[in-house]
């Protein structure tokens, strides 16, 4: 299924930073479940989890401790996990993710001008199913990367209640990710 189709039907990712987290996410509607933590040593545990609660599974490989930012790690995920797809901040990860038959979210931190400037040639690099904008409360921003990146986006960080996911949605993120759990109740 295209990764489109996916967060058109689930618009709210629950990022989960720890145990505690994952196991509110599991229990939550969210049917995407960002990992934003765990090391070589349990993360197919915690992918399992995910699976068995028949949820998607994306881990971001950049804060999964015990690898190296070397590609690969991407083909050691693929045999330790079962997971639907890769979070990266850098390109060649996204590359290699993609490669191996994962979704590819590039995660891209929009500071200033340089740096939105920059999403082309990050995304000409990567070739993304979709790109990740943090911080996501930034709706004039997001609906600039809407106009320029025909790609679906997500809105991370700082999306804090109901107004900032509904502005970003607005804006022309097709989906959001947050650790916030009470913005993981939201329907829309």
């Amino acid at each position: 299924m295209p990764i489109s189709t996916i967060l058109k039907l689930h618009p709210v990712i629950a990022a989960v930073k720890d145990t505690k987290s994952l196991d509110r996410a599991l229990q939550s509607d969210c049917k995407i479940i960002s990992i934003l933590y765990g090391n070589i040593c349990n993360i197919g545990a915690i992918v399992q989890r995910i699976k068995k609660a028949d949820k998607y599974a994306f881990i971001h490989v950049d804060l999964l401790d015990g690898t190296s930012n070397k590609e690969i790690v991407i083909d050691f995920l693929k045999i330790v996990t079962a997971a639907d797809g890769i979070i990266s901040t850098k390109a060649s990860m996204i590359k290699a993710a993609r490669a191996q038959g994962f979704y590819g979210i590039h995660r891209l931190f929009l500071i200033d001008s340089i740096s939105f400037h920059n999403i082309d040639k990050q995304v000409a690099q990567s070739n993304p199913d979709c790109i990740e904008i943090l911080p996501g409360c930034m709706p004039k921003v997001l609906g600039w990367v809407a106009q320029q990146i025909n790609l679906p986006i997500i809105a991370g960080g700082l999306v804090c209640d109901h107004e900032d996911a509904m502005s970003a949605i607005n804006a022309g993120a097709m989906a959001i990710s947050t650790t916030n759990t009470g913005v993981w109740e939201l329907q829309f």
